[in-house]
């Protein structure tokens, strides 16, 4: 199986439902498992069901096989495993938290573009470092008393 025919099979069906953020990496001295680790994100649970679904759609068209898929229940994380390449895709907060990128990254593949051009895959953007919290020290809070409230009186009934 040519790997280059898996990944570009994997791309297609997440741009057909438009994912957000595809970056392909070659694992290949990394992992003896796979060769491409694929990392696209999706906006919502039901997006990211769907780009799942895509996905093993192109792969199977091309004659290629799909192993298993992991995470559908929930939407928030899909693994769709296909062999030499594996496709996570994942919601934006969830790929914040992870930072795939980090484990699996250094440089994106290139891939060739419909016009023959080679080109990078955009490079999700990385998140700013935090900036540093400070203490500051406060006076502290003066205290609020509740104002009490009366008893309430006791209601006795009359016999008839």
């Amino acid at each position: 199986m040519d790997i280059r025919k898996l990944q570009r099979a994997i791309v297609d069906g997440l741009e057909d439902v438009k994912a957000q953020n595809i970056v392909v990496f070659n694992t290949e001295h990394l992992s003896p498992l796979f060769e491409r680790v694929i990392i696209a994100s999706g906006t919502s649970n039901r997006q990211t069901r769907a780009l799942a679904s895509s996905v093993r759609d192109a792969v199977k068209s091309r004659g290629m096989q799909v192993m298993r898929t992991e995470g559908e229940d929930n939407g928030e994380w899909i693994i769709v495993d296909c062999g030499a390449a594996v496709a996570h895709i994942m919601q934006p907060a969830i790929r914040d938290y992870y930072h795939l990128e980090e484990i699996w990254g250094g440089k994106a593949v290139k891939m060739k573009v419909d016009g023959g051009a080679v080109m990078p895959l955009p490079k999700a953007s990385a998140p700013a470092p935090a900036a540093k919290k400070v203490a500051v020290k406060r006076a502290p809070a003066a205290k609020t008393v509740a104002a009490k409230k009366a008893p309430a009186k006791k209601t006795t009934r009359r016999a008839a």
